[in-house]
């Protein structure tokens, strides 16, 4: 396997693991806490991240990571619950998957990157593919519930490009920087989540278990393939394997929930996973040196798949 085919499917990893999140929320969360749920799953992986590196920011990066913590989890958690709460899962997850389009034009604008027609093709068909996947007949549609999951497609869309455009200080790897955000944006959602929800529920044996594994699986190791990936793939590329959430999502709900996949479902699978292998193609996905190092262009400049994530707050 070559060295970009290996980046591209340890990335991939970390949407097709947030496809499970819908499973465990339901299967072993306590309902109608999706704050709460999104807390547990950023800050004991931030925390245990920065146990286990040992590195805290330095400088500037104090504030980029500020930043970047809020735009990847702090703000992007909010809001898709939000969206959640105001939009059946389908059409929230359909809004979601616009992502792809808005790392398209951040990346124009921050990064140089020109759009070009494949990358608008595919972001295109991939949205149109999940809307087949998750979108039901009769579906209503909420002007706040909609604003909101368009700002939380354009939060994480902008964590994903100036992930891109900062790079990683010197010396310091993917793991680091994956604590800082989380515990960044962690913290951020720390008083929101107690101002609006109040006190933890009491937890049982079920209930530890599905954060424990949505802390350390699903978030702190996917968060940290999804970060490494920016950082060797473009902005574009890896938006555009977001929509391996939703698919996981149906494959998983059909296996251990009994949930129906229809002719129009695995239609949209079909879409949605052939738009995401030809936007791999793209030769300008991963650029390296003949020394088999990335190049310099690609290193210094560095979920999406919200749509499961909205489903897995819909309890």
């Amino acid at each position: 396997m070559s060295r970009k085919a290996a980046v591209i499917a340890l990335t991939a990893l970390a949407p097709i693991s947030w496809g499970s999140t819908y499973f465990v929320t339901t299967e072993f969360l306590p309902p109608d806490r999706p704050l709460f749920t999104g807390l547990m799953r950023a800050l004991p992986a931030g925390l245990l991240l920065l146990a286990v590196t040992r590195k805290l920011p330095q400088g500037a990066w104090w504030w980029k990571s500020a930043v970047l913590g809020a735009l990847n989890i702090g703000a992007f958690f909010p809001l898709l619950f939000l969206a959640a709460y105001r939009l059946p899962g389908g059409v929230a997850a359909v809004v979601g998957s616009v992502g792809p389009l808005f790392v398209v034009g951040l990346a124009a604008l921050f990064l140089g990157d020109r759009p070009t027609v494949r990358s608008l093709l595919t972001a295109i068909a991939a949205a149109f593919g999940v809307s087949l996947v998750v979108l039901k007949a009769g579906a209503a549609l909420d002007l706040v519930g909609v604003v909101a999951g368009l700002l939380s497609a354009l939060s994480m869309s902008a964590g994903t490009v100036f992930t891109k455009r900062w790079g990683r200080p010197e010396g310091v790897g993917a793991l680091a920087l994956t604590g800082w955000q989380l515990t960044a944006g962690g913290l951020i959602i720390l008083p929101i989540a107690f101002l609006i929800e109040g006190a933890p529920p009491a937890l049982d044996s079920a209930n530890l278990l599905g954060y424990a594994y949505l802390a350390f699986g699903n978030t702190a190791i996917s968060y940290f393939l999804w970060f490494r990936g920016i950082g060797q793939l473009s902005a574009s590329s890896v938006t555009l394997l977001g929509p391996l959430s939703p698919i996981s999502a149906a494959v998983i709900g059909w296996a251990a929930l009994g949930q129906a996949l229809g002719p129009v479902q695995l239609a949209g699978m079909a879409i949605a996973f052939g738009a995401t292998l030809v936007a791999q193609l793209n030769p300008r996905t991963l650029v390296a040196k003949k020394t088999g190092s990335f190049s310099s262009a690609e290193r210094n400049g560095q979920e999406l798949s919200m749509d499961l994530e909205v489903s897995s707050v819909r309890r």
